[in-house]
């Protein structure tokens, strides 16, 4: 008996398969209103576990305290005394500020006399990124519209099949 009923029910294809009610039959869609939910938690956990990941990474980073740890650039007034180009292998090994974007210009701070490098984005690189996520997101596009096409093809079939088989019974 199903929900207290007082009458015997007709068993369903979960029961005559004796599956627990968690487990989705074979016909359910992805897009299901249980698998979007389950989707949706995961999605939100992800979500929340990256935002804490990076609140406790950026509470871990220490603070700059002293003007002698900062560049020069950072508190005095500069000129560009080489303009942004790409670091050559030696100062790919020995200077950090190629580390981050493989791009450096030197800089003279007028204050302290000094010459330091300091790293910059190229607009070769820039425009190079740029390209590369355009064709990123015209592929991911490509992908998720096949994937209709082929979903309502399908959903077409499953309307034509059920037609067909109703007009069958008449």
């Amino acid at each position: 008996m199903r929900c207290g009923a007082m009458q015997p029910s007709v068993p369903t294809h979960r029961e005559q398969l004796q599956m627990p009610y968690w487990v989705d039959e074979p016909e359910t869609p992805f897009c299901h209103p249980r698998t979007l939910l389950v989707f949706s938690g995961w999605l939100l956990f992800a979500f929340i576990f990256e935002l804490g990941m990076t609140e406790v990474a950026a509470k871990e980073k220490p603070p700059i305290n002293s003007l002698v740890s900062m560049p020069c650039w950072v508190v005095e007034d500069f000129v560009v005394a080489k303009e942004c180009a790409p670091c050559t292998t030696f100062q790919a090994k020995t200077t950090p500020e190629c580390g981050t974007t493989g791009f450096v210009e030197k800089i003279s701070c007028s204050g302290s006399k000094r010459d330091e490098f300091k790293s910059c984005r190229s607009a070769m690189m820039e425009r190079h990124l740029f390209w590369k996520f355009e064709g990123a997101v015209v592929g991911v596009a490509a992908v998720f519209a096949c994937l209709v096409i082929l979903r309502q093809r399908s959903l077409d079939r499953k309307a034509l099949e059920k037609v067909r088989k109703q007009i069958e019974s008449i």
